[in-house]
């Protein structure tokens, strides 16, 4: 059974690694055990802490098959004060990503809106501008990257996000032209086929890198290796 890993944890906040494959949390249709599950066998405490009993605790999420660092408040009083900086977009998530192709530019920066697909289970990546003025369509949506590495068919990112709509990496760096690997829902056709010959059975998206202020003004700051299947898929990548 998939489990996380506790990587910090004090009266306040729990600080895990979810890996890959595991729920955040669940809902009415979802009947498979989540990391929620898992946190309130562990934590029975956190049960009624937040807004959403699906979701006790839960700072943030991240997608099944994206791995990394999460929050989870311990008490009411430090899940408002996390809240207000994530509304503040005070809170800092560093991502590495590996993308299919090479990109040229050192680093750069995403803006496209995004807003919910018409086909409805996946988001939308839309201009910046319309009809010569800002999109007024979507949510606003900032993704940075910069380039650690280059390979001679991918590009290994550093990614940061000013801002945490859903899928908003995975959208972006698709929007881009520079999906990620394993990606198959925002991939192309072609690196669909790619992502099956690889099966790296993952997006190879992880958060590894996590900061904000705690309850008392004090700066915290986490960091995470990758996870031994992405470092290998490094290793083997031309």
């Amino acid at each position: 059974m998939l489990k996380y890993k506790k990587i910090f944890e004090n009266s306040d906040f729990i600080i895990i690694n979810k890996p890959a494959g595991l729920l955040t949390h669940g809902n009415d249709h979802i009947k498979e055990l989540t990391l929620v599950d898992q946190l309130l066998k562990d934590n029975p405490g956190i049960a009624k802490i937040g807004e959403d009993p699906i979701r006790p605790g839960i700072m943030h999420r991240l997608d099944r098959q994206v791995s990394g660092l999460l929050a989870i408040a311990k008490t009411q009083d430090a899940f408002d004060h996390l809240k207000k900086q994530f509304q503040k977009r005070a809170v800092k998530k560093i991502y590495t990503g590996l993308v299919y192709g090479k990109i040229e530019q050192d680093e750069d920066e995403i803006n496209f809106p995004i807003q919910r697909s018409a086909k409805g289970y996946k988001m939308a990546a839309l201009p910046f501008t319309e009809k010569g003025g800002l999109n007024q369509r979507g949510k606003p949506a900032i993704t940075n990257f910069k380039i650690i590495k280059k390979f001679i068919n991918y590009t290994l990112l550093e990614i940061k996000i000013k801002t945490g709509r859903m899928h908003q990496i995975r959208v972006h760096m698709a929007a881009y032209g520079h999906p990620l690997v394993g990606d198959d829902l925002y991939g192309t056709k072609k690196g669909r086929e790619k992502n099956k010959k690889i099966n790296l059975g993952r997006i190879f998206l992880a958060a590894n890198k996590l900061s904000f202020l705690d309850p008392d003004g004090k700066k915290q700051s986490f960091e995470i290796d990758l996870p031994d299947e992405l470092k290998t898929f490094l290793k083997q990548t031309k």
